[in-house]
């Protein structure tokens, strides 16, 4: 049941944010040019509470798009659009930030589900802390 709520809040919010600059925007003809020669870049961020996905309802979910132009309900998109292109998308590419974390263990699932550059992802990471999740996913993660 939670993985069908969660997967739920996903597809709408991903149809929010990536059909949502469409509404009302009359259907291009075929001669006129293209609003974006860049593919759609549209992710659904949730974090919770436990080691994973599955077995974790979100606490927090934002929505983050980066072409083809910066919005959503991310409080920094253009900083975390920013950091994804410099990391080729790639979440673990993000850095580790220097930080110094407890050794605590409160473990934190984070899901990022959409499309990047025109490709479907789905990426699930489980973080050991609140520090760590920042530390290690800069401003994409810090929502």
């Amino acid at each position: 049941m939670r993985n069908t709520a969660r997967w739920a809040a996903t597809l709408g919010l991903t149809a929010t944010a990536v059909c949502g600059p469409l509404a009302g925007v009359a259907p291009a003809s075929p001669d006129t040019a293209p609003a974006s020669l860049h593919a759609p870049s549209a992710l659904v961020l949730t974090v919770g509470h436990g080691e994973s996905a599955a077995t974790t309802v979100p606490v927090r979910a934002v929505t983050l798009v980066c072409a083809p132009r910066t919005s959503g309900t991310h409080p920094d998109a253009a900083r975390a659009c920013a950091e994804l292109r410099g990391a080729g998308g790639d979440v673990d590419a993000l850095g580790d930030g220097g930080a110094f974390c407890t050794q605590e263990y409160a473990p934190l699932v984070v899901t990022l589900d959409g499309v990047w550059e025109g490709r479907r992802v789905s990426v699930e990471r489980t973080f050991p802390n609140d520090c760590v999740k920042d530390a290690r996913g800069a401003g994409v993660l810090a929502f």
